[in-house]
This record gives C-alpha cells, structure tokens and sequence, in this order.
C-alpha cells in the first residue's frame, strides 16, 4: 500500500506541475519556454499513470484523493496561502476513502 500511495503522490505532483507551469506563463508573465518543462511533467504524469496496479475507475478513483491532498500541499507551500482546519480535515477525508478504496482492491 505505500508504494502504491507513493506513486500516487509522484503522480500527482507530476500533474499538478504540468499545469501550474501554462499558468504561470498566461497568468503571471512567465516566459512561453515554461510549455516545454509543462510538457515533459505531463508526459512524466501519463507514464506514472501506465505504473499503477490497473488502468480502470478504481485506481483513478483512489488517486483522486492523494490528488486533492497533493494540490492542498502545493496551495499551502508552492502558492504560500494558509489551509484551514476544513482543508486539512477534507484532506484527511479524502486520504481516508483512499485507502478504503486500495483496502478493497484485495476483496474484488
């Protein structure tokens, strides 16, 4: 279960940098040459994606919340902006179902 969670997280990450990159340079004046590390972080996210244990709605479903605490992670130490105790308790939440998601896998 933590190789799986941490190749949910690398993953994630993977996503979100491949996407926070486009914005920086349409929203915050970044240079257009931050398409091409934005590329490669998404090419890098498909890949990760191949290494997961099924490409099917479970797995996506799990890594679906590892995603929402992954992007809270980022918001709080990339973007600077302080998480409430909502965004932490959803967080954990998200983590939660996660696991029961990946605890099942073994029962199907």
């Amino acid at each position: 279960m933590l190789k799986t969670t941490l190749l949910f997280f690398a993953t994630a990450l993977a996503e979100i940098v491949g996407c926070f990159l486009p914005y920086l340079w349409l929203r915050k004046g970044g240079t257009i040459w931050l398409l091409l590390p934005s590329a490669a972080s998404l090419a890098l996210f498909v890949w990760l994606l191949t290494l997961h244990p099924a490409a099917s709605g479970r797995v996506y479903a799990a890594y679906g919340g590892v995603y929402v605490a992954t992007a809270l992670l980022w918001l709080r130490f990339v973007d600077g902006v302080k998480l409430s105790p909502y965004d932490w308790i959803g967080a954990g939440v998200a983590l939660l179902g996660m696991g029961i998601i990946i605890a099942g896998w073994k029962s199907v």
